[in-house]
Formats: C-alpha cells, sequence, structure tokens
C-alpha cells in the first residue's frame, strides 16, 4: 500500500458510516437519538479514560520523574485553554463548521434551514473531528504510515470511526461527515511529517499526547451528555504543548 493509504481508508470509512448514520436516523424517534447522543457521550468518556490510563505510563514517568506526568498534563491543558481561548479556537470551529453547512449540507439534504439544523451540524462536525483527531492511533498510525511501518494502525482506527460516524450521524446528521475535511489535514500533516522527518517523539512525549487528548475527551464526553457545554475546542492546543514540556521536564531532570 502507498504511504498515506489508511488515512484514505479512513476517510472512506468515516463517510460511509455517515451516510448510514444520517440514512439510519431518519428512521429513528427523537428520544432513541437523543438515547443514542447520550450513550456516545459515555463511550468518549470511556475511550478518554483509557487513553489516561495508557498515557500515564512507565515509559512517560522515567522519561521525566514519577511526579511529573500529572503536572505536565495539567500545565499543557492549562496553556492549551489559554491559547486556544486566545485564538477563539472553538469559535472558530464553529463558525467553519456553520459555512460548511450554508455551501455544502443544504445543497445534497435541501432542509438545513433552521438554526437547529445548523447547530446539529455544527456540534456534529465539532464532536466528531475530535474524536477522530484525538487520540494514539491517529498519531502514532500516522506517523507509521508515513514511515513506511504499514497502515494497519490506521485501518483498526477506520474500523472504529466508521461505527462511530454511523452513531454520530444518526444523532447528529451530515455534519459528521464534514468532519473528513480537519481529518484529512491532521493525519495528512502527520504523515507527510513522518515520512519527512522520521521518528520525532519519544515514547514518553506521545504517551503524554495520549493522556492529555484523553482528559479532553472526557470533558467532550460531559459535553456530548449535555451535562456541560465547555469550549472542548480550546484544549486542542495542549496537544501541542504535552510533548513540548515532556521535552523540556526530560532536559531538566
Amino acid at each position: 500500500m502507498f504511504v498515506g493509504s489508511g488515512t484514505v481508508i479512513n476517510v472512506a470509512t468515516v463517510i460511509v458510516g455517515g451516510l448510514l448514520g444520517v440514512l439510519i436516523g431518519k428512521r429513528f424517534p427523537a428520544r432513541t437519538r437523543e438515547l443514542f447522543t447520550f450513550t456516545l457521550g459515555l463511550f468518549t468518556i470511556v475511550i478518554g479514560g483509557t487513553s489516561i490510563a495508557s498515557g500515564f505510563s512507565a515509559a512517560f514517568s522515567t522519561e521525566v520523574g514519577s511526579q511529573a506526568p500529572f503536572l505536565i498534563v495539567l500545565g499543557s491543558l492549562l496553556l492549551g485553554g489559554l491559547t486556544g481561548s486566545l485564538l477563539r479556537l472553538e469559535a472558530r470551529l464553529d463558525s467553519s463548521a456553520a459555512w460548511l453547512q450554508r455551501k455544502i449540507a443544504h445543497k445534497i439534504t435541501g432542509d438545513l434551514d433552521t438554526n437547529t439544523e445548523q447547530e446539529r451540524f455544527v456540534e456534529g462536525m465539532v464532536s466528531a473531528t475530535l474524536i477522530f483527531c484525538v487520540g494514539p492511533l491517529a498519531i502514532l498510525g500516522s506517523i507509521s504510515d508515513g514511515l513506511g511501518l504499514g497502515n494497519q494502525q490506521l485501518v483498526v482506527k477506520a474500523v472504529m470511526d466508521g461505527v462511530i460516524a454511523i452513531s454520530f450521524a444518526s444523532s447528529f446528521g451530515i455534519g459528521v461527515i464534514a468532519s473528513v475535511i480537519p481529518l484529512v489535514i491532521y493525519q495528512g500533516s502527520l504523515t507527510l511529517l513522518g515520512f519527512g522527518l522520521g521518528e520525532f517523539l519519544s515514547a514518553g512525549q506521545i504517551d503524554a499526547l495520549t493522556a492529555t487528548g484523553g482528559v479532553i475527551l472526557l470533558g467532550l464526553g460531559i459535553r456530548i451528555m449535555g451535562l456541560k457545554k465547555a469550549q472542548i475546542g480550546d484544549l486542542v492546543p495542549a496537544l501541542f504543548y504535552a510533548p513540548l514540556l515532556t521535552w523540556l521536564v526530560a532536559l531538566a531532570v
């Protein structure tokens, strides 16, 4: 398979799953879609908890010391939240999704004129983007693909994302399919970076990023469940700070 094939497969499963979800979702009553949404929130929290557990690893502690991992994750989230808030990242994600809704979704479905439908489109795109892009498989799989080590990790992720896309699209609609745009940009960039630079993150840095991403997913799960409308998108820059802080702390140890 060619370099980047994993992302191509991933995009295909999200599109197919999203379309199936849109078709299936129309047959379900509102109470069923609400239950699906709540269940997705719970599942997102499970994914986040798993990422946190795997991120706080022996490799992470060995690299920075036993006391530092929690502080690094907390620092990454605080710095990431500050950066995202100053850049109004969540608002920009929402406005980009709304623009796509106006330009694309209306032409496809012809019934997304109401504010409620636009909100569903935006929520579906932003939530799906965070789910598909935040996690160890997106990072490790893309890098491995770029290094020519195979696309197996991204194929596994693609199957998972396809199933998630069905569930998300049945609740949020066609906005989930629009998440393939940031997915291509994100995973494609990591694949190109892996292809050009080789292995550029240590095991501890990857684990720091994984744990930080897990906390973001916990927050996303809470938002999906409707318990708190937090600006989760503003925390995304924390994924940049996590390996950077890990590197800085490792130099000082």
